[in-house]
């Protein structure tokens, strides 16, 4: 959609030498860069009314924006640190007089098993890309590596395949060969062949996954794998925005098991998802339930409960930090007690809530104040610059003004008394803040026709005679005004249409 936009925004600065020149904006970027400035994505959501200095900034951050994405996609390096942790001490503690040695009274809560792996990938042709992995694990003090080098060429716009090679310490050579073929529109296969060299032998596997869109949102997958593990597996994806369901069924050695899951989003700020799965076999029966939230730009937490026969219950903590993933099974108990499902499912949030309020918010609130500081520091001169200009407007104002007050006196119309734009405090708590606004009472009775006053979507700081006194921050018009003898008033947010008068702003002096 970005993109889609950019090229609009170019195509209609370059189309045109007029449309380049009619257009303030687009002039100073061609005047300070040409046409490669025009070219550059991410011109058409940045604010208008920019000095020739504010462009050259903004400039520059677009193109280290630019950068950072590129080198992104060239090399995409993900990575992955699992850590385990044995906790079930917490719960399955042995009674005192079972005990050989008294303990200090403590619960020992141990690391049992880790995980780590990283790859990156390097473009070598338009068609080419070398891919490079590698992983560690251990388990109770026993632990092995291994490293992967694959070669995927894009073969047509239908498919590409991949060439493996892999070696490890605890298991021998390995040689895969991965397919994707699209066969329709509406329906693709991948095909993974295997074959792991060991001590016991040569062991081949195969698997193979054909799937097809079966309306709009519904997907439905057919997986086949044979040799080691083998199964067969069918599976029905339904992701109608904002809900996520899904519904497996497997028949294999040695696990067969029905799966149902279902994860809802919330259209908020935080894109906060809750998620739940049943997931029965001969194994067992899990049943999880979680949720996740954005914690900042990059950050996203996620916590889950698992509780299952016979594994017990787990919580699962994960952060993903941009292309990194961080997880923390964390194994409460062997056995189904209610407790620890209470402090798994509880102690997440207490934690969550104590953090965001204490160490996250307060972080994010300073680093926006930092941004917004250095951006004050930096429009500094050009918001006298426009105070001033703003001040000349309202002195030319004034005899306009006082002949609409007359003309509005004189049929009981619309009179603005006062109005203040800027930043607005109303909170208790957040009295440290400073109040930003400044009087456009003169500037918006200009503006009154006809005993009416309407202003469009858009920021009203590119009205006569105002200007932007808290640059980034959010602002408000709050207006008390008087129509047919009677007072109004309406605080609107910067940004948004308003129409007055209206019946709803009419102060009740009844009381």
């Amino acid at each position: 959609m970005g993109s889609l936009k950019g090229e609009k925004f170019r195509r209609s600065c370059t189309e045109t030498g007029r449309g380049v020149l009619s257009d303030p904006q687009t002039r100073a970027i061609y005047d300070i860069y040409g046409k490669r400035g025009l070219e550059m994505e991410g011109w058409e959501v940045v604010e208008r009314r920019r000095t020739p200095a504010e462009i050259r900034e903004e400039f520059e951050r677009l193109q280290r924006e630019r950068e950072d994405r590129r080198l992104q996609q060239r090399t995409n390096p993900k990575g992955t640190i699992s850590v385990g942790i044995d906790a079930t001490d917490l719960f399955d503690r042995y009674e005192e007089e079972y005990e050989d040695v008294s303990g200090s009274g403590f619960p020992q809560i141990e690391i049992n098993k880790m995980h780590i792996s990283q790859s990156i990938e390097a473009p070598l042709t338009a068609t080419d890309t070398a891919i490079l992995s590698g992983s560690l694990s251990t388990q109770n003090g026993n632990g092995g590596g291994s490293i992967n080098f694959a070669l995927r060429r894009v073969t047509s716009a239908k498919g590409w395949g991949e060439l493996e090679f892999g070696a490890g310490d605890l298991q021998g050579p390995l040689f895969g060969l991965k397919l994707f073929r699209n066969l329709t529109p509406r329906c693709f296969v991948t095909t993974n062949c295997a074959l792991q060299f060991s001590s016991r032998g040569i062991r081949p596997g195969l698997t193979t996954v054909l799937a097809r869109n079966l309306d709009k949102n519904t997907v439905g997958y057919l997986q086949w794998r044979w040799g080691i593990q083998s199964a067969m597996n069918t599976s029905i994806v339904r992701d109608p925005n904002p809900s996520h369901f899904t519904v497996a069924l497997q028949l294999g050695i040695p696990h067969s098991f029905a799966l149902i899951s279902y994860q809802h989003k919330f259209q908020d700020d935080d894109q906060t998802r809750v998620k739940g799965s049943l997931k029965a076999g001969f194994f067992g029966t899990v049943v999880e339930y979680g949720a996740e939230r954005k914690i900042s730009r990059h950050s996203v937490l996620g916590a889950a409960v698992s509780v299952g026969v016979p594994q017990g219950v787990s919580l699962k903590v994960k952060l993903n930090r941009a292309s990194q993933t961080y997880f923390f099974p964390i194994h409460l108990t062997d056995q189904l007690l209610p407790s620890a499902v209470f402090y798994a499912t509880v102690g997440p949030l207490v934690v969550y809530f104590a953090l965001h309020r204490l160490v996250i918010k307060p972080y994010l609130r300073a680093q926006k104040e930092k941004e917004l500081e250095k951006q004050r520091e930096s429009t500094a001169t050009d918001i006298l610059q426009k105070k001033q200009e703003a001040e000349a407007a309202v002195r030319l104002m004034q005899e306009s003004v006082r002949r609409i007050i007359e003309a509005e006196e004189s049929r009981m119309g619309l009179i603005i008394v006062n109005a203040w734009y800027g930043k607005f405090v109303n909170d208790k708590s957040k009295k440290s803040e400073k109040v930003k606004v400044i009087d456009v009472t003169v500037p918006l009775q200009c503006l009154v026709k006809d005993s009416k006053l309407i202003l469009t979507e858009a920021s009203k700081a590119g009205l006569p005679g105002f200007y932007d006194p808290c640059v980034g921050e959010e602002k408000n018009l709050k207006v008390l005004y008087q129509f047919r003898g009677v007072l109004h008033q309406v605080m609107a947010p910067d940004g948004e249409a308003l129409r007055i008068p209206k019946q709803s702003h009419r102060i009740d002096t009844d009381g």
